[in-house]
């Protein structure tokens, strides 16, 4: 009986601290081998949503901070595994940076919450560290503050190549990644509450088309992280657009224009352990009919699934997709979220490379300030709410 008594101690001391410093309801890093994630020796394909507004609101700027906790809960009660956040907000109303290398502490303990939370509930978190766009401050911000220290610049795309600016930003890697989360006690480098870290939310660099600045920047920043960080995986935060590498597969992208993006050598650079793509039918494809923007939601996942497959060899994931209420009803909407659905599943089924799917924008009841036309609210959705939970219970079928 003793040492019956003693085994289980030691079992009851080993999961407390299994939950102590794996954010309290996830435990081992999600890795990656060959086109698919691994969790602990097992397969790991997942059903995820976007909520980019976590930190703000949890903040308490906008008075619902309640929200958080709320909507992590519906999630993992509709199977939902996997979300993506935004860990930045450079200067503005409610900074995380105010100013370079100078950090709001009560916003950083909001995301420090998040963090947390999204552990509680069993919910992994891809966490974006810099937007393309002015929301949230981004390239624009980062930009100005070297303007306003004296460097002569010329556009948002001098981001990816002056040295202060991405002194500025590799600063911001190494503040997030070696923040002790003052909750749980545990560095976010080291917490398998986040699923992996995004360079970027949609690079784009449309002074060179080529793809020559982006590639660089690319290689250069994933190499950065994964020198302060080796526990999480590592991707670009990419819609998936075609370049001049691959002249044939242009004609697949919703613009004529280049943004000097190009997918599949952006995805090679060897510290990029996963693809990503999004895909908005509606608003990249106006006036349309629902058939026509289902079939470029197919053709796009099929196209970057075969090319993942075969050329980079490495898990996809949709990182972004939706359909806007303005304008349709949520049976069309419902309709697109099968394509991307059958699509992840069929693949991930089958041993292919696409993994997972987060859907655009999942809040709570009351947020109408944060509505966009693509916001998910269970409560008000069911018909959507029975979509996701369908492909979570599928989606989970396949982790064994």
């Amino acid at each position: 009986m003793k040492i019956i008594h003693s085994s289980l101690s030691i079992y009851i001391i080993v999961v407390l601290f299994q939950h102590q410093v794996s954010g309290q309801g996830v435990s081992g890093f999600v890795q990656t081998r060959g086109t698919q994630f691994i969790l602990n020796g097992t397969p790991f394909n997942f059903n995820g949503f976007n909520s980019y507004w976590m930190m703000i609101v949890a903040s308490g700027a906008t008075n619902q901070s309640s929200s958080v906790p709320s909507v992590l809960q519906q999630a993992s009660q509709h199977g939902l595994t996997v979300g993506r956040t935004w860990a930045f907000s450079d200067g503005g109303a409610f900074p995380l940076q105010t100013s370079p290398g100078v950090y709001n502490e009560d916003m950083f303990k909001a995301l420090d919450w998040v963090v947390s939370e999204a552990g509680k509930n069993g919910i992994r978190l891809i966490m974006s560290l810099v937007n393309n766009y002015p929301n949230f401050g981004g390239r624009t911000q980062y930009v100005q503050w070297a303007k306003e220290g004296g460097q002569s610049l010329n556009s948002d795309d001098d981001f990816y190549t002056n040295d202060v600016v991405k002194g500025y930003y590799k600063n911001h890697i190494m503040t997030v990644l070696t923040r002790n989360n003052t909750i749980t006690g545990v560095v976010y480098k080291d917490d398998p509450a986040i699923f992996a870290w995004e360079l970027i939310n949609e690079p784009r660099c449309e002074s060179d088309t080529s793809g020559k600045t982006l590639q660089a920047w690319i290689g250069e920043m994933a190499s950065y992280v994964k020198s302060i960080d080796t526990n999480h995986l590592v991707e670009i935060g990419g819609e998936g657009f075609y370049g001049a590498s691959m002249p044939d597969r242009k004609a697949l992208n919703p613009y004529a224009s280049l943004y000097g993006t190009d997918f599949v050598p952006n995805n090679q650079v060897p510290e990029i352990d996963f693809a990503t793509i999004h895909a908005y039918p509606d608003s990249w494809l106006p006036g349309k009919s629902d058939k026509d923007q289902q079939t470029f939601m197919s053709n796009w996942t099929q196209a970057h699934i075969q090319d993942t497959a075969q050329l980079l060899k490495k898990p996809l994931v949709i990182g972004e997709f939706g359909k806007s209420l303005n304008g349709s009803s949520e049976a069309q909407r419902d309709a697109l979220f099968w394509v991307a659905y059958d699509a992840v599943y069929y693949s991930a089924k089958a041993g292919g490379p696409l993994s997972g799917g987060l859907f655009w924008n999942l809040l709570g009841p009351g947020m109408d300030e944060l509505r966009d036309g693509y916001e998910v609210i269970f409560p008000e959705e069911p018909s959507t709410g029975s979509v996701i939970d369908q492909q979570s219970q599928r989606i989970s079928k396949l982790n064994y």
